[in-house]
């Protein structure tokens, strides 16, 4: 199984980037980022094309694009506003079936990002939503959160059910895991879908391979093993805790799954995780003590988020 980086920044916050004339910036996000051009101009750079920069232009940045550079013009000061979103760590929000439908777009914007013009109704709604940048709390991160979705409203488009009368075992699993959010299969054994999809356990595990993609245990592993490290690095529960809310009744066994994908034992990467906060809030405390035109002399506005 593909290892995942083990790096682990906010998500769903607004973050500025400052760049001087003709300095240049290259986005390293592991999800998805939008990117709106706040003030100035500059260009997106690849091998294969250039793209010039207005002010208010949006970029939706895929989590398999390869290569990529933001450059000012040498005429000013360019700044950008970036928006990553980690969807591995919306367990509760998306499905299976709308995560590959992610997966699938991902794909499609590896090579190039998509762009949205200034004057684009997602990038109007994106201009609003960076001036109140220094906002907390659920509600502005639900507007964030819709924001990243409008992006893909028409793959997110549900057909209607069919009629239960019409399902067989391969459309009924698939109905489920449309309507059903990824973090509730932590807790379901393959017996128990099987159950739900009314035929036997092997065939429920082919059909689930077909549909999916992985296998269930593969797909079981991988929602169990991304809810603990989201609790590993936001709360203070013990390591045994998290193991049984992640669905591990045996913390050796919790503790052997983590190391294999993430290469580290949770103490360590929880260790990791909190030795990189605390870095990124002296870097915060340094930066909020620069006088404003120190700020704009030295590029820094605030740090990616």
């Amino acid at each position: 199984m593909k290892k995942t980086r083990q790096s682990y920044e906010p998500h769903l916050s607004i973050g500025e980037v400052s760049l001087s004339p003709g300095k240049e910036w290259v986005p390293q996000f592991s999800g998805w980022a939008l990117i709106q051009v706040g003030t100035g101009s500059g260009y997106w750079l690849q091998p294969v094309q250039n793209h010039h920069l207005e002010p208010g232009v949006v970029l939706l940045l895929s989590p398999k694009l390869k290569s990529g550079i933001f450059r000012a013009s040498q005429l000013g000061e360019l700044s950008l506003f970036c928006l990553p979103v980690e969807l591995e760590r919306l367990l509760g929000v998306l499905s299976l079936e709308e995560q590959r439908v992610f997966e699938r777009a991902a794909s499609k914007e590896e090579s190039a990002p998509k762009f949205f013009a200034a004057d684009s109704a997602l990038a109007e709604k994106m201009k609003v939503l960076c001036a109140k940048r220094g906002s907390t709390g659920a509600a502005f991160r639900l507007h964030l959160l819709q924001l990243f979705f409008d992006v893909f409203a028409n793959e997110l488009k549900q057909e209607m059910p069919q009629p239960e009368a019409n399902l067989d075992a391969k459309a009924r699993l698939s109905e489920f895991l449309k309507q059903t959010p990824a973090s509730e299969l932590i807790n379901v054994n393959i017996n128990q879908l099987a159950q739900m999809a009314r035929c036997g356990p092997r065939h429920l595990s082919r059909i689930f391979f077909e549909v999916v993609g992985v296998s269930f245990r593969e797909k079981h592993t991988e929602l169990r093993l991304a809810r603990a490290r989201e609790l590993l690095a936001t709360t203070d529960s013990k390591v045994v805790d998290i193991a049984l809310e992640s669905g591990y009744q045996s913390v050796s066994l919790f503790s052997m799954m983590f190391t294999r994908r993430f290469g580290v034992s949770p103490g360590r990467w929880r260790e990791k995780m909190q030795s990189e906060k605390a870095e990124r809030n002296v870097r915060r405390r340094r930066d909020a003590s620069l006088d404003f035109p120190a700020r704009q002399s030295a590029g820094i506005k605030q740090d990616v988020q």
